[in-house]
């Protein structure tokens, strides 16, 4: 039981930076649409606004967040699922 927990943690760190990537991804794309800009405003931008860095920082954390938990999840859920363990 303890050797699956052990074993899930590379995986779980695959998962974790593969999370990543993907929601960076989908943050791109979903401000290409939302913010009408291909790319989105950095905190110490001059030329753009509070509003628009705040709520490009605040879409971007949402969407990695929700993507992170999961895939989290459904690595665990995999896992649960082949070895009858859950990775807590």
């Amino acid at each position: 039981m303890k050797a699956a927990k052990i074993a899930y943690r590379p995986v779980g760190l695959l998962l974790g930076a593969s999370a990543g990537l993907l929601a960076g991804a989908l943050f791109k794309q979903t401000w290409k649409v939302v913010g009408h800009d291909d790319d989105a405003p950095n905190a110490t931008d001059e030329h753009r606004t509070w509003l628009e860095i705040l709520v490009a920082a605040a879409l971007q954390g949402a969407i990695f967040g929700t993507v992170k938990a999961a895939v989290e999840r459904g690595g665990a859920a995999a896992t649960h699922r082949l070895t009858g363990t859950w990775p807590a």
